[in-house]
């Protein structure tokens, strides 16, 4: 991931809206949700979060397949550990044991 995209993504997720979907699709994994399903869980119209949908996929942060009619979307977790290691990319200089409490922290319990 370049600086551009690390942008883009921190832009798609800096409106709280978007930062919901997010998280929300992050806690439904490889089910995913489709877009009324999200709208349901948040209380958001479905014109706004086809709009918000729109920023996050062109942001890589998520992905949709199509079901016949509908369209289920799902975090792309590659997008995400693209953006974690752009942030990490540098860490500790030379000093991993600095960066294993954040590791920690975002592992899977």
């Amino acid at each position: 991931m370049d600086t551009k995209d690390a942008l883009n993504a921190f832009a798609a997720l800096g409106q709280p809206t978007r930062l919901d979907v997010f998280r929300l699709l992050i806690k439904a994994g490889k089910a995913g949700m489709s877009a009324g399903e999200i709208g349901t869980a948040l209380d958001v119209r479905q014109n706004t979060m086809s709009a918000n949908l729109s920023i996050l996929a062109r942001s890589g942060l998520i992905r949709s397949e199509r079901e016949g009619r509908s369209i289920r979307y799902f975090a792309d977790m590659d997008g995400m550990r693209a953006l974690l290691g752009f942030l990490m990319e540098d860490c500790c200089g030379g000093c991993p044991e600095l960066c294993q409490p954040v590791l920690d922290e975002i592992v899977c319990a």
